[in-house]
């Protein structure tokens, strides 16, 4: 059995786009390791407020990260509907809880557009920048960014 393998251009990149509320977000999905759907978390005392807790993954504990949280919006109220995306973000795998996936992008690279400058230096510097696709505003996020590697860089 072959496949057909779409060659990519060597400046497109590939997307998971998912909702988080009413925004579309999408990050490299070279990030992505699986997605699944909603499992229950077991809470951490003394976490940080945007942290579901922690669920079992095949023997691995897996923190769960509610992203809407994360970024400054509303905390999520799960139900079953809800996704898990798990992400490598540095030398961590991390599960960030969204609302649903809803779209692989194959998008060129000046396709980007700069996160506006009115935007907050906090959104500034989550965001890569916003796509703009069939009448749609999904949002590139930088998890490198979400989640730096030590609290030095987090200050």
């Amino acid at each position: 059995m072959s496949y057909a393998v779409k060659s990519l251009n060597e400046r497109d990149r590939e997307l998971i786009a998912f909702r988080v509320g009413d925004q579309e977000f999408c990050v490299n999905v070279m990030s992505v390791r699986e997605i699944r759907g909603w499992t229950p978390a077991t809470a951490m005392p003394h976490s940080p407020s945007y942290m579901k807790g922690v669920i079992n993954l095949r023997g691995a504990v897996l923190p769960i990260i509610d992203l809407s949280a994360r970024l400054g919006m509303k905390p999520a109220v799960t139900t079953p509907r809800h996704v898990i995306i798990v992400a490598q973000v540095h030398s961590k795998v991390v599960g960030l809880l969204v609302d649903a996936v809803s779209d692989i992008l194959t998008i060129a690279e000046d396709s980007i557009q700069p996160t506006p400058e009115i935007a907050s230096e906090l959104q500034r510097q989550f965001a890569r920048g916003v796509l703009s696709i069939d009448k749609r505003m999904i949002c590139l996020l930088e998890l490198e960014a979400i989640f730096p590697e030590t609290e030095s860089e987090a200050a």
